[in-house]
């Protein structure tokens, strides 16, 4: 497979056309061209990812030696399904063994706006979800799986080149059971020049046992919280009773790791947890309760 991308868009163009969203074989170069800007010279030069000195020290290839090894029996994320991965079976999330899969990869000027900037959040749409909400927004990506397959070298790669055209961030959406394989292909870009920040763009249902192998690592960590009733959670989210605790305490470990977000001189953030709260009709979400953690 060549590397694949599709054109900038915004949120909202991306969901109106999330059916069409499967990556174009050999356009990377042609889309990539066009969206150079000068939000490349706006990339900071003087930040130093968190990743930068486990890379160097080879501790990020042996995290990630540790992740890959748990795929045998697949206990990367709160359903523990106990798969073997390797071996190419598929657990709840429906992930396709080890192999990795990406719906599209682009500047997107529609997330946050600490990550946007002027040159976009460098965004990668991983495939597959381990939570399958009712109400998903992306649902052909995250429960039908549409994508691209993709290697190691090329997943390096597609990094890589959104550092290239001035992407102020690498944003790995659904990250959680990909993180063996994503942390192969950040060790790999590192290798080769990449410098920017990791966002961790996750539902927030997170083993800590697996958070702990991402110290260090991750630069942003962008979960959701969704509800803090568990009865809500079990029905809207295939049964994940435990989602309120086990997020919550995933939240307070991210926070251990990277500390309250905190922006640059421009505006653009480079390290820190970042929450959001998803507000449901109905009081669903219970956002009446919400309050820190």
């Amino acid at each position: 497979m060549k590397d694949c991308f599709l054109k900038t868009c915004t949120r909202r163009n991306f969901l109106k056309n999330t059916a069409k969203l499967c990556c174009k074989v050999g356009l990377s170069s042609l889309v990539f061209d066009g969206l150079k800007t000068e939000a490349a010279s706006n990339t900071t030069t003087t930040f130093e990812p968190a990743y930068l000195k486990l890379h160097k020290t080879g501790e990020l290839q042996k995290r990630a030696e540790q992740l890959w090894a748990i795929m045998e029996s697949c206990q990367l994320c709160p359903r523990r399904c106990g798969v073997n991965r390797l071996k190419g079976m598929s657990g709840f999330c429906r992930t396709p063994g080890a192999t990795l899969v990406v719906s599209a990869a682009h500047p997107h000027f529609g997330e946050e706006r600490p990550l946007v900037g002027n040159g976009g959040s460098g965004t990668i749409f991983l495939t597959h979800c381990n939570l399958r909400c009712v109400f998903c927004q992306n649902w052909e990506i995250a429960q039908l799986g549409r994508g691209v397959e993709s290697n190691i070298d090329e997943f390096a790669k597609m990094m890589l080149q959104l550092q290239k055209i001035g992407c102020h961030n690498l944003n790995l959406v659904t990250p959680t059971h990909y993180s063996a394989l994503i942390l192969k292909a950040l060790d790999r870009a590192a290798e080769t020049g990449l410098r920017l920040p990791i966002v961790y763009n996750t539902s927030g249902w997170e083993r800590l046992e697996i958070l702990t192998l991402l110290d260090g690592i991750v630069d942003i960590y962008l979960p959701d919280f969704k509800y803090w009733d568990s009865d809500m959670s079990a029905k809207y989210s295939s049964g994940a009773e435990s989602y309120p605790a086990m997020t919550s305490e995933a939240i307070l470990e991210m926070h251990r790791q990277v500390g309250v977000a905190q922006p640059a001189k421009d505006g653009i953030m480079q390290r820190g947890l970042m929450i959001r709260h998803l507000v449901m009709p109905n009081n669903t979400s219970d956002s009446a309760s919400f309050a820190p953690i």
